[in-house]
This record gives structure tokens, sequence and C-alpha cells, in this order.
């Protein structure tokens, strides 16, 4: 079994845990099975048995245990990790009173919290730099609604969102909320390694019947997708499969891989990770909503250095579909809606 050590974010083997796994642990302990934790997180149930599953594969070793029937409870090391945070993150307490006594305690970044529609880059990005370096503390999936939603009561201080839907405007502010452009990414048809069936259009998808596989109500890409089928006049019993939803977008293409479904709709970088083709359809701007007051502190103008410089467009070498080329750049809130 792989030694757990401590980092900016826990590592076996060297390797960092997806730092979101601490929260489906403290969530796997409240909640009596896996199902009810992941809702809690905003993740599926397909995400969070694939984040265990990873986890545990890293650390040579379970962190949850799933019984038919009788729900889910951490193992002896799942448990163990998480006390062992629990201490750390006390031990370190002292010290981050003593700093904050210090004029220099302004540099050291407090923690924002995230909520965004799901996007791999941004995953990536926070994974491999944002969550590291101390800028974002707590991340969560969600739509795009409903993360603009938590960033407007307060929950959050930073979301991420896709749509340019005028409905949305009454989640911003001007004056209190700051837009950031996060990049434009190519959506289309995701569909198996050579494309066998075909498809072009959500149109072809209905017609051949081929089977399909959704993205959740309430997501910004499920509007896409009904967008798509008004225009083409095809109700949504059309498609085959219209029901079958998943989170995020690497779980549609996830599905499309493994042979459950024949297309799905989504992001360019999702099908390149599944070595998926991909028929792209439209090109959208994906953005970052901040507090003025956020935006201003300490990390979140490292963070928006980050994102308009070498730290995000590094990440982003190894993902197809985007474009940086405005990355970084502000907007008032009306710009991003038609």
């Amino acid at each position: 079994m792989a030694t757990l050590r401590p980092a900016p974010v826990w590592e076996a083997e060297g390797k960092a845990l997806d730092p979101r796994l601490l929260g489906l642990l403290r969530a796997l302990e409240h909640h009596a099975t896996l199902k009810a934790a992941a809702e809690a997180l905003g993740l599926s149930y397909r995400g969070a048995w694939g984040l265990l599953l990873e986890a545990s594969t890293l650390a040579g070793a379970p962190f949850a245990e799933l019984q038919r029937g009788r729900g889910a409870r951490l193992t002896s090391l799942g448990s163990q990790l998480l006390r062992n945070d629990e201490r750390l993150r006390q031990a370190m307490e002292p010290l981050r009173a003593r700093f904050a006594l210090k004029p220099t305690s302004s540099k050291l970044p407090s923690p924002l919290r995230l909520a965004a529609s799901h996007d791999p880059l941004l995953a990536e990005f926070c994974e491999r730099y944002a969550v590291p370096a101390g800028l974002v503390g707590e991340l969560s999936f969600r739509g795009s609604e409903e993360a603009l939603a938590l960033f407007s009561r307060g929950a959050v201080e930073i979301a991420g969102f896709h749509l340019d839907d005028a409905e949305l405007r009454r989640y911003l502010r001007p004056g209190r909320d700051v837009l950031v452009r996060f990049a434009e990414r190519d959506q289309g048809l995701i569909v198996a390694n050579g494309n066998p069936k075909r498809l072009s259009t959500l149109a072809d998808v209905a017609r051949k019947r081929a089977r399909f596989v959704n993205r959740q109500r309430g997501s910004g890409t499920r509007r896409h997708i009904d967008r798509l089928l008004r225009e083409a006049s095809l109700a949504p019993g059309k498609l085959r499969g219209y029901g079958t939803e998943e989170h995020t977008h690497l779980a549609v293409a996830a599905t499309v891989a493994t042979g459950r479904a024949d297309a799905g709709f989504g992001v360019h970088a999702a099908a390149a990770q599944f070595g998926l083709d991909f028929v792209p359809v439209l090109r959208e701007q994906y953005w970052i909503a901040l507090r003025a007051k956020a935006a201003s502190g300490v990390a979140g103008r490292q963070l928006l250095e980050a994102l308009g410089g070498k730290a995000l467009s590094r990440i982003a070498r190894k993902f197809p579909g985007y474009d940086l080329k405005a990355s970084g750049r502000m907007a008032r809130p009306d710009e991003a809606f038609a």
C-alpha cells in the first residue's frame, strides 16, 4: 500500500490525489450512500465512483467500501486520511494566527470558493495550479445556472458558466461583480473513433436511431442540446436516450468510449481524452464571475494573472478545442449576455 503524505494537496506515491476526494470522504461520513454523498457535492454517481476508484488505485487500497443493500462506509484508510488532514489543519492554525499578526500576512492568499459548470481545462487548472497555490480552496462542478445562483447568494466567491441567456443577468450586479474571460471552447458531437455511424448533427442521431447520452437538466450544455433540437424541429423523444443523463463532459465521453452510447454532446477536450472522434457544432465563451472585492484581493489578483498568463496556457497545450486569446480579460456583467 502506498504511503500517504501531505503536500499542497495529499499525495500517494508522488502523485497528487484529486482535491475533491477529501470532500467526498467527508460527505460519505454523513450520508448513508455514495449517491447521496455525490449529490451533496454536485457530482454524478459515476463521477464519484470514478474519483474513489482512481484514488484507491493510486494508494493501493480502497478509501471506502460499497456494499449492495448496505450503503457505503469509509475504510480504515479513508478514516485515517480524514483524521490526518484534520490534525494537519489544526496544527497549522497557530502558524496562521501568528503570521496574521505580521504586516507580510497580507501577501498570503485566502483561498476562494468556486462553483462552476464542468470544464476539463478549468478542472485541470485548479488541480495543478489554483488549489496547490492556495488560490482556490473549495471546488464543485454544477450546472451554469446553479453555479451562478450560489454566487449570487454569496455561497461562493467565483462562478464558472457558459450561457449567454439574458435571464441569467439577474444573478450578477454591476459594481459588485466582475466577469473574466476564461476561454472560448468548441462543443459538438462526441462519437466513436472513426465515427462509424457518420453522425454530424443531432438530426443524424435521431434519424439513424443512434444511442444518445444527454447532459443533466439545468446544465448549459443541456440548454444547447434542447435549443438545437428546437431549431431542427425535433421533439426530445426522437433522440434515443434523451433521458439518459450525465453530469460532466468526461462522463459523457466515458459512456461513448465504453460502447453504452453511440453519441453524446460535449467539449472537444473530453472526446480527445478518451480517444474518440469529435464533430464541432458550436463555439462558445466560458466565463468566470468574481466578486469585485475578491478580484482585488491577493488570491483574486494572482488568479487573474494566472488566467491571462503562462500558468493556464501551459496546461491548455494538451487540451484541444480551446482558444485562449482573450483569457484573463475583464468585462462588465452585461457583456456576457445577448
